[in-house]
């Protein structure tokens, strides 16, 4: 909602303030039903205290699935953009997401052109989404562009959610191991050092082993610190950087296992992009360059890119897919029918719904793997700790019973 700040006249005298709308034709409707003729209406500006602070993304990627299934539904029930775009900033639990319909209102009420609109809010409506629109406004078939971009954005978070899920799980285990391990090293391992130094006699290489571990921990810790430091902020680096992320995206998916459903997961991604704006009419060139942005993978947006400049040149689409190791051959065989038959769009859609199969059965069988197998992780690094320090502890037990 927006605040209005209002001039007008009642029966009685001149009244001044302010209102909260969705746009200025509310705010005039709203006062004209409280008996105010207003002879000056403007949007009130934000303050350091009325200013909402947004941290990231400013539409979640829920709200932009639901936004654009209502605002498709709305259209094909005979509801103008205009209004169906008014109605929905009243309905949306976001509040900056609100603001911006507020604002594409307003820009589509002065004349402009829905992806127009769109275009001027690139942290809410990507490109996709602005290109799309834009061939739906072209073809007449804006509904239906709207639902194919519904469906890209569905699969697509629903396919993130479950590689996101099928990683993290690991992870935490890992860093929960590594938490467990580092307490009881700095914690109770020193706690038996003096009494197994007064012991005398050698000890077992395992007990050694585990008391200069904690020695080199408790003494050395800053070093672990800096180590923690220096590969985060090296991958933070990489990231950034163009051939870092060439370098890490391979590794990535050279990984055995993990990266096998890494590499499914953006195949995935990209032939349902692909799919979703072909379908849409969308140039296919454009179409490629937005593709290669979208992937977020360094390998095979480089390949996606040498597909454009191979179709620049008057090749073939394929030419740079075909021989590469992060491309099996049913992606170059099925896009080659597609070119032949016509049906690019269907062909890349087939190809988007077998991998994001393969992903949720990779994903199902490695959740039922990995978590035996963390659980025996770290109950095996506990256990040798505990062991290492048991044993002293019997031949001590022992002895005292000897004598």
């Amino acid at each position: 909602m927006a605040r209005f700040k209002y001039e007008g006249r009642d029966a009685k005298a001149i009244r001044t303030g302010v209102i909260v709308a969705v746009d200025k034709r509310e705010a005039a409707i709203k006062l004209k039903s409280q008996g105010i003729r207003v002879t000056n209406l403007t949007v009130q500006a934000e303050t350091a205290m009325t200013k909402e602070i947004v941290i990231g993304k400013p539409v979640k990627r829920e709200h932009l699935i639901m936004f654009l299934r209502q605002f498709s539904t709305l259209l094909r029930a005979g509801v103008t953009i205009i209004d169906a775009i008014r109605i929905l900033a009243l309905q949306v639990e976001s509040k900056p997401f609100q603001k911006i319909l507020i604002t594409v209102n307003d820009d589509l009420r002065g004349g402009g052109s829905l992806s127009g609109a769109f275009t001027k809010h690139p942290k809410a409506f990507e490109p996709i989404v602005v290109n799309m629109i834009r061939a739906g406004e072209m073809s007449g078939t804006i509904d239906d562009s709207l639902d194919r971009l519904a469906d890209h954005f569905e699969k697509s978070h629903q396919l993130k959610q479950k590689v996101v899920s099928a990683m993290s799980y690991p992870l935490v285990v890992a860093i929960l191991a590594i938490g467990v391990v580092i307490f009881l090293l700095t914690t109770i391992v020193p706690m038996f050092v003096d009494m197994f130094a007064s012991f005398g006699g050698e000890l077992p290489w395992i007990t050694r082993f585990v008391m200069n571990a904690s020695t080199f921990v408790t003494t050395y810790w800053y070093l672990l610190v800096l180590f923690a430091v220096i590969v985060v902020g090296g991958i933070w680096m990489m990231k950034r950087n163009k051939e870092g992320k060439l370098l890490l995206d391979t590794f990535l998916l050279r990984l055995p296992i993990f990266g096998d459903i890494m590499k499914k997961s953006v195949l995935a991604t990209m032939t349902r992009t692909l799919s979703s704006l072909f379908a849409s009419s969308v140039p296919i060139l454009q179409a490629m360059s937005m593709t290669e942005k979208i992937v977020e993978n360094e390998v095979i947006s480089r390949v996606i890119a040498k597909s454009r400049e191979s179709l620049e040149r008057g090749g073939s689409l394929t030419e740079p897919m075909n021989g590469h190791w992060a491309f099996p051959p049913l992606i170059p065989h099925m896009i080659a029918i597609g070119e032949q038959t016509g049906s690019l769009d269907a062909m890349l859609a087939k190809v988007a719904d077998f991998y994001e199969k393969e992903v949720e059965a990779a994903t199902d069988r490695l959740k039922a793997l990995i978590e035996p197998l963390m659980i025996v992780l770290l109950a095996g690094l506990v256990g040798t700790i505990v062991l290492a320090i048991m044993m002293p502890m019997f031949e001590m037990f022992n002895n005292i019973d000897g004598m």
